[in-house]
């Protein structure tokens, strides 16, 4: 299948689909017309990519997962490794937060000031 019809079957843009390949993690052969061409698997792949993606990890992190990505993650038991890395994103996104919060706070008591 070529790349528009996997981004068509993933619900994903042939940009993100080149961005995961040059990243490593799908990979396609090319057509005597220089055309990438991906077998059916891609899909499967693809969408654990983006099941990991939505959860709030990054590339990097999904990288981690490339041993399983070919298999039904949402219905698998996370392993250690990956409950590891899951709860190291989640610190980051809370501090994240926090830090937003506090900026928020912030401003908010410079605008209430200022009136």
């Amino acid at each position: 299948m070529r790349i528009g019809d996997l981004a068509k079957a993933t619900g994903t843009t042939p940009r993100a689909l080149r961005h995961y390949e040059a990243a490593g993690l799908i990979s396609s052969l090319r057509a005597d017309n220089g055309y990438r061409e991906y077998d059916g698997r891609a899909v499967v792949r693809v969408r654990n990519i983006r099941y990991l993606l939505d959860a709030g990890l990054t590339l990097a992190d999904v990288q981690c997962f490339t041993s399983c990505l070919d298999g039904d993650m949402p219905a698998s038991r996370p392993s250690p490794q990956g409950l590891r890395i899951a709860r190291e994103r989640l610190e980051i996104i809370d501090a994240r937060i926090a830090a937003q919060t506090e900026a928020r706070d912030r401003l908010a008591g410079l605008l209430a000031a200022a009136r």
